[in-house]
């Protein structure tokens, strides 16, 4: 690591540790329902569910999907196309498929007990470094610090400057309060409700008295454009083949679509090679099953 690099990972570590997070949190954290919990299950389900879908609508689904899969053992069960079904409406299907292995996976990997350790939840499907993290700070408190894009938004901010992936990670780490859980989830709201992407809300952020950016006048550029885990410009969406995607596997859901009827149902009914190649990618991934000269959603 570069002697500029240490000396910004220091400088955020420290601007980090001289706010009382957990006094906070205590005033001003959010109340949603996933943090009553210390269910590991339920815990993984929530954190699947938050990427890449707004909180209000996780808050709905959250209860529904507990209430048909309660447990790991009963989603591990369950058909894979109920759980892709009870995923309606929330996008990236793949998630379901990544919680029904995952189910899986703890059932006949590790004996139907939920792993704690970094390395083994790792190992499980759909797991990256940040849920992992979470899953142990959250479920079983252990003194993990968790990195995702609005963490990551407010190490760069505070510092000044943007943050490789390792020095972000080794920042929070270093700064990580006495009470992990609270100090991850006073994070989390302050990304999500303050150091916001636009418009932050810095004159009554917690951190406005040792954020350099804010010392700045939030000059520009931003520092946390390009930094670690900060997330980027998505591609378009409408006419992209995740849209045709999501076509098939709604229409899917409602029943199964013949070889014919492909293109029409992810709605590029002029171009079945188009159609037909990323059906197949859907096949390939365990999403969707081809056979009898058409395509459903996967039975095992």
């Amino acid at each position: 690591m570069s002697a500029v690099a240490d000396d910004n990972q220091n400088r955020v570590a420290e601007a980090l540790s001289d706010i009382d997070l957990d006094g906070w949190f205590e005033a001003h954290g959010r109340d949603l329902p996933w943090r009553r919990t210390r269910d590991p299950w339920a815990i993984v389900v929530a954190e699947l569910m938050l990427q890449q879908t707004q909180v209000a609508r996780v808050v709905e689904r959250w209860h529904r999907f507990l209430d048909r899969f309660p447990t790991h053992a009963v989603c591990a069960d369950a058909p894979v196309a109920d759980v892709i079904d009870e995923w309606s409406g929330l996008g990236y299907n793949r998630r379901a498929l990544f919680l029904h292995r995952m189910a899986t996976s703890i059932e006949v990997d590790h004996g139907g007990i939920f792993p704690t350790g970094r390395a083994e939840l790792l190992a499980l499907p759909g797991i990256g470094p940040y849920t992992a993290r979470a899953i142990r700070v959250f479920a079983f408190h252990k003194p993990d610090a968790v990195v995702d894009t609005n963490v990551a938004r407010i190490l760069a901010r505070t510092g000044g400057a943007p943050l490789k992936p390792a020095g972000a990670q080794a920042a929070a780490d270093a700064a990580l309060g006495s009470d992990p859980w609270k100090w991850n989830q006073a994070m989390l709201d302050v990304g999500a409700g303050w150091c916001t992407a636009r418009n932050p809300d810095c004159g009554t952020c917690p951190f406005r008295g040792t954020c350099h950016w804010y010392a700045t006048g939030c000059a520009e550029p931003d520092p946390a454009i390009g930094s670690a885990g900060v997330s980027g410009r998505q591609s378009t969406f409408r006419g992209s083949d995740r849209q045709g995607r999501g076509r098939l596997i709604d229409a899917l859901r409602r029943s199964p679509i013949s070889d014919a009827g492909l293109a029409a149902a992810m709605g590029w009914p002029n171009d079945q090679a188009r159609a037909h190649r990323v059906a197949a990618g859907l096949v390939a991934e365990g999403m969707v099953e081809h056979r009898d000269g058409g395509y459903r959603l996967p039975t095992g």
